[in-house]
């Protein structure tokens, strides 16, 4: 999901979430249909921009092949000079064809050139539409066209894929590669930091922050790019092409199941946000965490085990697509974003400003029209990451949401 500092204009409303439906299956007929665009950049200078669309593309139940959205799908684009503006900065529109289509995944890439406007930022929006009728779904990105930190002028890029990967984390001893959009090399300057951040708290939560404690830097280290790669401990590293910078790109080197959670002592963290602390301890204090979690499940739903095989699959699932779409310097089912997303779903609407996302559901629990504003909050690793504006007002609408995840309603 794109957006980026804040702006007192009208948000563009988007016909299109770029969160991906957490129950939403590809259509059972032949129906084509994109899912979800997610996006990102890398300057190549100050002067030219890729940009690259990853799009979940489906033809019935199965991942559309490249071949075959290429020759039904057109590309148009509008650069703008802000959000809720008419000023054009730029337009035009991308054959697709071989040189820039391609499946990674069960993703569809789109790998794209632009001309960067003599501005310091602008918002791209993207339109795919079906050709021969009036479907379409816009992606839009904001891009610092002057900035030239590592975080827009490096992309990761693994052994399975020519083009970088749009997520911030890459599974332990993964081989990857650091590379330019254009250009040299050069050696790179890594800082390593072993800390285990929290997850986020409840959004009722409205007692002010104690000041964070700056990062204590684990180890530092150089790494040429344009060489293959393989970080062997998890943790956060931040890479930097001059140690004076400010910005780094925030790599994430998680265990090799993830985005799945499938140890015992793992699979407890998300239930923080469904639980009371006495379950989350006793559960703590259990020899046996696995028997522990069954239990807890187990003693949920009355001991109806069918149920709660099935709650237990519905929750981790969302877990799981939390960390695919929302991981930044920590795991997406710790972000804000996250959080919303494992107890509530996908938001029916989401709405973009500078630096600003609102997600409204259209109803939870006894509420309608609920929205959750989320607000870009700068950090040294990456340029995505968001925070929730907390109201005590939520306690009607969440608590119960998380009820029915308790007794099963949810699957």
């Amino acid at each position: 999901m794109a957006g980026c500092a804040s702006s007192n204009k009208t948000a563009k409303q988007l016909p299109e979430a770029q969160v991906r439906p957490s129950q939403q299956s590809a259509p059972v007929n032949e129906e084509l249909s994109l899912i979800s665009i997610q996006s990102k950049y890398l300057l190549k200078d100050t002067t030219q921009t890729k940009v690259f669309l990853y799009v979940d593309a489906y033809k019935g139940k199965n991942p559309m092949a490249a071949e075959e959205f290429t020759k039904l799908y057109n590309l148009n684009y509008v650069i703008y000079s802000d959000y809720g503006t008419r000023e054009r900065l730029g337009y035009g529109n991308v054959k697709l064809d071989s040189s820039n289509v391609s499946r990674v995944g069960d993703k569809i890439v789109i790998a794209y050139d632009i001309k960067s406007p003599n501005k310091d930022y602008g918002v791209l929006l993207s339109e795919i539409s079906q050709a021969g009728t009036l479907k379409k779904v816009l992606n839009d990105l904001t891009i610092r066209f002057k900035k030239q930190d590592v975080n827009v002028t490096y992309g990761v890029y693994t052994a399975a894929s020519q083009q970088p990967l749009q997520r911030h984390y890459v599974n332990i001893n993964e081989p990857f590669t650091l590379k330019k959009a254009e250009g040299n090399g050069e050696k790179l300057h890594v800082y390593y930091y072993n800390h285990d951040f929290e997850a986020a708290g409840s959004p009722m939560n409205v007692a002010p922050k104690n000041v964070s404690r700056s990062l204590e830097v684990d180890s530092t280290f150089t790494i040429n790019s344009n060489e293959t790669l393989q970080f062997s401990k998890e943790g956060l590293y931040n890479i930097f092409s001059d140690t004076t910078q400010s910005e780094g790109l925030g790599l994430l080197v998680v265990n090799e199941r993830f985005p799945k959670l499938t140890q015992p002592q793992l699979l407890l963290g998300p239930l923080l946000y469904m639980s009371t602390n006495n379950e989350i301890n006793e559960i703590k204090k259990a020899e046996d965490y696995k028997k522990a979690l069954d239990k807890y499940w187990l003693t949920l739903m009355n001991g109806n085990a069918p149920l709660a095989q099935q709650s237990i699959r519905s929750f981790y699932r969302r877990v799981e697509e939390a960390n695919q779409l929302f991981t930044t310097y920590k795991e997406g089912w710790k972000t804000d974003k996250g959080m919303i997303y494992i107890v509530l779903g996908s938001p029916d609407k989401v709405q973009r400003s500078k630096d600003r996302e609102v997600w409204t559901y259209d109803q939870r629990g006894n509420a309608q029209n609920v929205n959750f504003t989320f607000n870009r909050k700068n950090n040294q690793f990456v340029d995505d990451h968001y925070e929730l504006v907390r109201y005590a007002e939520y306690q009607p609408i969440w608590y119960p949401v998380v009820e029915a995840w308790r007794n099963g309603s949810i699957r």
